[in-house]
């Protein structure tokens, strides 16, 4: 077994890592059970994670899944935070574009000829 130095509480972890903003917020997910640790769902917060860990756990509306690369003294700066882990998460889903509508490009306001002129070009944009 590794260091018990080299260990540290999941959500103290979390919260060092800056993926909550609080340390109360990340052990509440930990203890609703939304986080595993190598695969395996864990529900207390003191449970340890150390270097080679693997994280899974929601985040807004994605999952995030990182690999503990060190365990941190404190909480600093998010470059320093950054640097705790690897992110292995899948990327995002592309995003779908809305059709683009044409914008008046004129200075001031629209005459009532450049006005229908966007409608038109909406209109045709939603069909």
């Amino acid at each position: 077994m590794s260091d018990p130095a080299q260990k540290l509480r999941v959500d103290k972890w979390l919260w060092h890592a800056r993926f909550f903003k609080t340390r109360s917020l990340a052990a509440k997910i930990v203890t609703a059970g939304a986080v595993r640790l190598n695969g395996t769902r864990i529900a207390k917060s003191a449970v340890v994670v150390g270097p080679g860990d693997v994280l899974t756990f929601a985040k807004g509306d994605r999952v995030c899944v990182v690999r503990v690369l060190e365990i941190g003294t404190r909480r600093g700066p998010a470059s320093e935070a950054q640097a705790l882990y690897e992110d292995l998460s899948p990327p995002p889903p592309p995003r779908m574009e809305k059709p683009s509508v044409p914008r008046f490009d004129g200075g001031g306001r629209p005459t009532k000829r450049d006005r229908r002129k966007m409608d038109q070009s909406r209109r045709d944009a939603l069909e």
